[in-house]
């Protein structure tokens, strides 16, 4: 279930977000390929939006695609991102947005692995994490 909606100005996302939180999640940056904290994390738990902490991805489904960036082969659920086309640098891809806040996440790709043969092509910048154990205190609070 996505959580209530979120709206804020540029100077709120500016207050909140660092520089290059706010130009990736807010002006649909890209970070540099491998330069990513998560794109290295093998640990167990729940890939969250970085803006808005709603929850995205299960490691479980994050896997090795060699592009530089966290990529999965699906969401936690389709509610929780939105798919919007993007023709940005000449190019036809599909964007993918947190569904909570907006926020540019990264693209999703028709090259992954099954069970879907997607791969969510996700900036690790947009993304928190949290690990399984603390994701299941989480969810005892709610």
């Amino acid at each position: 279930m996505v959580q209530n909606k979120i709206e804020k100005s540029d100077t709120e996302w500016k207050n909140i977000l660092t520089p290059e939180q706010y130009h990736v999640l807010r002006q649909k940056g890209t970070e540099r390929p491998f330069s990513g904290n998560l794109y290295y994390n093998k640990e167990k738990g729940v890939y969250t939006c970085a803006a808005c902490g709603q929850e995205l991805f299960s490691s479980s489904t994050k896997f090795e695609s060699g592009s530089g960036w966290p990529s999965f082969y699906d969401v936690i659920s389709s509610d929780r991102v939105r798919l919007q086309e993007d023709t940005s640098y000449f190019m036809n891809r599909i964007e993918v947005v947190c569904a909570r806040c907006g926020s540019h996440l990264g693209h999703v790709f028709e090259d992954g692995p099954e069970p879907t043969g997607k791969r969510y092509c996700i900036n690790s910048v947009s993304l928190g994490f949290r690990k399984e154990d603390e994701a299941a205190k989480e969810k005892g609070k709610e």
